[in-house]
């Protein structure tokens, strides 16, 4: 099971997973950690990430980027309208009124969904993913932005199932710090203590969030958070970026904006000369050459002055931080730290106004750029089974006051309910009971529209099908299941209809309509108090506790003996079937339809990088080739074979930049064929007589290292007088004989002219010190027998026997017989030896 975090940014993501040592921040194929947030669209393929990036001048039209803002919002929204005279592509809309974006694809136009094109981006992050942990990954946990609704979050949701991935949990950015935070704390209070009170501010690049985190040991609850969704790193750019389309007008009479190039140009001049202001108040130049009709642009600014350009925006850190406090009901002396994070963080006029709200020194012991991949990693170790984790429960919140409205049934109109309000704990769930003869339906929405960033309050509608009244033709009992889950997102996730059943004499009370009642009053009382403690078993323990409640209860109930005179009724569950109707939410048949064209997209791309690594193969073969011509290769071709050669490798190069330059990826197979046909021999006969004389080097302290050990043998040395005078004598014929083939061969190869193939090859060298090794080897390493002395008696010369079947035999001191049986006991040696 893969344990990935991935922190989908809306300018860069991070990639972080879980191994045995630990989390780890994992790097992309240019070995960068951060992959911009970019999918750029050609006329063969898809560029995503740091390729995109690139083509952002060149191809600025058809690559896309800051499209995570237009998750779950239609078209018409006043956002997307207003955001669109900005942006250098073009947005158009779906068929369901959802923001989609116009681009040139393969060669035609195409319009995609937010969710295709953020699905085209996790499809790269999961590649990084797995290249990383070199194996295939499904499962994850993936960040969103705490104030996403509930549209968004589904939104995010399709995206990940379009790239093929299993999203455990949608994550908000600042819980994740929370946990990347939190878990590692060794010195946290007790439960049962005063909490730690910590708030973390994210200041991103598209958005400004606040939350407030009361910590315990093995656990953390979010107690409010807040938000500013057009306050981030973009906002100071923009500032910047009309600043001196301001100046180059004055002072170039450019008008910047009428040119898409020019305009991306300066975006991205003007983040570097943001980041230039962060460490250096001096004045900091901005130079752009060719910038606009041939023109080179200069100009200069400092940090006073951008500060005072900013004003505006440095006024509205302040309100989120106040609202927070406010919230969690929280003096300012009652916080521990002020934990900061997010790449627009480090503007030092902001780190000012927020160390001045607190009062104290602001905390930056987190990764200001990975922190949020790496708790949503953390995440996702904790609900894998593939991991031990230290034990840490998270506690969310309901970013927005939640109610729930429908028809009475009394037909008074409509009536509402607040059924989660704004920061109650998440994820949770409550029962509702309704008195119904027939279907109806629920609407959620959001109650409170000051407190969202966009116009629609919908969450969605809800029919509970198949209420049928009671057989006395009263209404009947329906208990609703509502839910705000782990992914922050709200469902109504079961309903069911309680029916009265008539019991016969002879049977036991099941539940009487007062105990029901009871109950049911109970069950209320139950979920206001219920806390969860944990966000993931936690969700599943809430869960089965509510569904058992009742049935639990009924078997209570039945176990208790007959009660006389109490009217005898019993109760029967059914399920109900809900029909959902989401705001913006995408249908499974269009789901699938995106994840078949993902899979075909994937496809092309990987036929496109196939067809373009055998193109530069050729190239690659032509340039290397050409200058070993006249270089390591010079001696081993002749005069005219190189002259055909050379010709054939300019013919080709010049194909390649013609009628090469765009063809099937077997035609570059074949031409790269036809060039090694000619190239390979001379390249071989290169390469044989750079291996040669070190395989002849071999052979020859091979038959040295034989004759050294014949040598001595053959002058009783007592290191091998054991070997066999057969075998020693068959040992020095082969050394001999390998020592004339050796020799014939030098010689041969000495008179036979480079550019001609070899006469002997490296190959039949070496297979000859193979079998020189395989023949004489045993035979000159064969162990010396081990001779153990004998128990009582010792000679001179060490012991006269080491034969055990003799131990008990006296020692004959007679030399004849003692010799015989040495000779004997020599015969038998190789056998006995157990060595």
């Amino acid at each position: 099971m893969s344990v990935v975090g991935f922190d989908l940014g809306f300018q860069s993501c991070y990639v972080a997973v879980a191994r045995a040592g630990g989390i780890e921040t994992v790097a992309n194929e240019y070995s960068d950690r951060c992959t911009p947030s970019f999918v750029s669209f050609g006329p063969r393929n898809r560029a995503i990430g740091a390729a995109a990036k690139s083509q952002v001048v060149t191809n600025c039209k058809n690559t896309v980027q800051g499209f995570k803002r237009f998750h779950g919002r239609a078209f018409s929204d006043p956002y997307v309208q207003s955001a669109k005279t900005h942006l250098v592509y073009d947005l158009a809309q779906m068929s369901s009124g959802s923001t989609g974006i116009k681009v040139m694809y393969m060669e035609e136009e195409k319009v995609f969904s937010i969710e295709q094109v953020t699905g085209m981006l996790l499809t790269k992050l999961k590649e990084t993913a797995e290249s990383a942990l070199k194996k295939p990954v499904a499962d994850c946990v993936i960040s969103v932005p705490s104030y996403f609704t509930d549209a968004e979050r589904r939104s995010v949701m399709d995206a990940a199932q379009i790239a093929g991935l299993n999203c455990l949990r949608l994550m908000n950015e600042t819980t994740a710090v929370t946990l990347a935070y939190g878990i590692y704390k060794q010195d946290l209070p007790a439960p049962e203590e005063k909490p730690r009170i910590v708030v973390f501010v994210d200041l991103g690049h598209s958005g400004y969030q606040v939350s407030v985190c009361a910590f315990n040991k093995g656990k953390l609850k979010i107690l409010a958070t807040a938000f500013d969704s057009d306050l981030g790193g973009k906002d100071f750019d923009d500032i910047l970026v009309n600043y001196f389309c301001e100046e180059f007008a004055k002072k170039y009479k450019l008008d910047v904006r009428s040119k898409p190039r020019a305009l991306v140009r300066l975006y991205q001049e003007c983040e570097k000369l943001k980041k230039l202001m962060s460490a250096n108040s001096s004045d900091l130049p901005l130079n752009i050459e060719c910038f606009m009709n041939d023109i080179d642009v200069t100009s200069k600014l400092n940090r006073g002055q951008f500060e005072e350009m900013s004003a505006g925006l440095l006024a509205k850190v302040e309100g989120p931080l106040r609202s927070v406090m406010e919230q969690a009901k929280l003096k300012k002396e009652d916080v521990y730290a002020v934990e900061i994070v997010g790449g627009a963080s480090r503007i030092p006029s902001i780190k000012e106004r927020i160390g001045k709200f607190f009062g104290k020194e602001l905390s930056t012991t987190l990764n200001a750029d990975e922190a949020v991949a790496r708790g949503c990693a953390l995440q996702c170790a904790i609900l894998s089974p593939a991991f031990k984790v230290r034990e840490f429960s998270i506690t969310d919140v309901v970013p927005y006051s939640i109610s729930l409205k429908w028809n009475s049934a009394a037909e008074e109109g409509l009536s509402d309910c607040e059924v989660f309000p704004k920061n109650h704990a998440a994820p949770f769930s409550k029962v509702l009971t309704f008195y119904r003869r027939e279907a109806f339906t629920l609407e959620a929405y959001y109650n409170n529209p000051k407190e969202l960033p966009y116009p629609t309050t919908t969450i969605g509608q809800f029919l509970i099908q198949n209420v049928t009244p009671q057989p006395s033709g009263e209404s009947a009992k329906v208990k609703v299941k509502v839910r705000v889950n782990v992914h922050g997102v709200f469902s109504v996730s079961s309903a069911s209809l309680v029916e009265v059943v008539k019991a016969t004499e002879g049977e036991e009370p099941m539940e009487t309509d007062q105990s029901g009642k009871e109950e049911e009053n109970k069950m209320q009382v139950d979920q206001e108090d219920q806390k969860v403690n944990n966000a993931d078993a936690g969700d599943k323990k809430v869960e089965a506790e509510e569904m058992e409640t009742e049935d639990a209860k009924q078997e209570k109930k039945s176990d208790q003996p007959p009660q006389a005179k109490k009217p005898k009724v019993k109760t029967k569950t059914v399920e109900l079937p809900i029909e959902n109707n989401l705001q913006w939410q995408l249908s499974s048949d269009v789901l699938n339809t995106f994840v078949e064209n993902e899979g075909k997209m994937i496809m092309q791309d990987k036929l496109e990088k196939e067809r373009n690594d055998a193109k530069n193969n050729v190239e690659e073969y032509v340039y290397d080739m050409r200058d070993k011509l006249h270089g390591a290769l010079e001696k081993f071709v002749s005069e005219a074979d190189r002259d055909v050669f050379s010709l054939k490798l300019e013919d080709t190069e010049n194909w390649l930049y013609e009628d090469g330059e765009d063809q099937q990826k077997q035609v570059y197979i074949d031409k790269l064929a036809e060039l090694k046909k000619l190239g390979q021999p001379i390249y071989n006969r290169y390469v044989e007589a750079e291996e040669r004389p070190k395989a002849f080097e071999e052979l020859g302290r091979q038959m040295q290292l034989y004759m050294k050990i014949i040598e001595a043998y053959k002058s009783k040395d007592e290191q091998y007088d054991h070997l066999d005078e057969l075998e020693v004598t068959r040992v020095e014929k082969q050394v001999n004989d390998g020592m004339i083939w050796m020799n014939s061969k030098m010689n041969q190869q000495n008179n036979q002219n480079l550019t001609l193939d070899p006469v002997v090859k490296v190959a039949e060298i070496q297979a000859k010190t193979k079998e020189l090794y395989s023949a004489c080897n045993p035979v000159v390493s064969k162990p010396k027998p081990k001779v153990e002395p004998p128990k009582e008696e010792k000679t001179e010369n060490g012991p006269v026997n080491g034969q055990e079947g003799t131990e008990n035999q006296p020692c004959n001191p007679d030399k004849t017989s003692a010799g015989t049986e040495q000779e004997t006991t020599e015969n038998k040696l190789p056998e006995m030896d157990i060595d």
